[in-house]
């Protein structure tokens, strides 16, 4: 009778076709799966956005702001197009004196181009200024779309018709913003003034009623003057002034944050406007 061959179950298998498979499924021994790049982060902690992806935004931005003026101003692409043609023009009549015509024309296109986009910016900023002016929130709308470092706490102090006052940290100080009526918000200044006080100290505080009357500033000079003030304080004051004022809360009130005329897309596209 013929003796059957021992079988030696801890014999490994040999490497072949069958062993290979286990290695695909399991992956390559001895190497770690590969991970996604972690995306670069900028100065605020949020992940960098490309350069052409900031060019296709800041188009769409434009692209709606003008839209939307559009509705509002028809005689914007004509008085576009007058600029531009004037300014060009005016180029060209210089380079012919220069008896070099030709050499100026990508330069004329440009300064034409220029001056038209600075019609636009200055007609898209009067026509958002109309659309808020008189609504609840106009002023706040306002300072939160001013150019460098403005901490703006809207609707500090306010009453039930909707009279309010905005509270601005920047280099000058304190600035106690007010809308509405002017005898209505006076005790609001005054009893944010006492409240502030305590937390500040010897810092200055500036006080701005918004309004066409006497000693009132107009809603679309309102950021140039805030930002017209003498600067008092260093950026290293202002950030220990903020943490103080932090304990003071934000807003206490229910009014807007400042209102988006023709809607949140103008909202953005016109600040993006003013802070060019």
């Amino acid at each position: 009778m013929a003796r059957s061959k021992p079988t030696d179950a801890t014999t490994p298998p040999k490497a072949g076709k069958g062993a290979t498979g286990s290695t695909k499924a399991g992956g390559t021994p001895g190497k770690a799966p590969k991970l996604g790049k972690a995306p670069k982060l900028g100065k605020d902690g949020k992940p960098k956005v490309g350069r052409w992806t900031r060019m296709k935004t800041q188009g769409s931005q434009i692209k709606q702001a003008y839209t939307l003026t559009y509705k509002n101003d028809p005689k914007l692409p004509w008085i576009m197009l007058i600029a531009f043609v004037v300014v060009a023009a005016v180029v060209e009549l210089v380079a012919i004196l220069f008896g070099a015509p030709l050499l100026f024309i990508p330069i004329a296109i440009l300064l034409g181009l220029l001056a038209a986009l600075v019609v636009f910016g200055r007609r898209a900023q009067g026509s958002a200024y109309r659309q808020v002016e008189g609504q609840p929130g106009a002023a706040a709308w306002v300072l939160e779309g001013m150019r460098g470092d403005w901490r703006v706490s809207s609707g500090v102090a306010g009453t039930p018709q909707m009279d309010a006052v905005h509270r601005v940290l920047g280099r000058p100080g304190i600035i106690l913003v007010a809308e509405g009526s002017p005898q209505r918000v006076r005790p609001l200044i005054a009893g944010e003034k006492r409240r502030i006080a305590k937390v500040v100290g010897d810092t200055p505080i500036y006080d701005i009623t918004v309004g066409d009357d006497e000693g009132q500033v107009p809603l679309k000079k309102l950021s140039s003057h805030v930002m017209k003030l003498p600067r008092n304080l260093d950026g290293a004051e202002v950030n220990s002034l903020g943490k103080r004022m932090n304990a003071l809360g934000g807003a206490r009130m229910p009014i807007p944050g400042g209102p988006m005329p023709g809607g949140k897309q103008m909202s953005v596209s016109q600040r993006q406007l003013r802070r060019r």
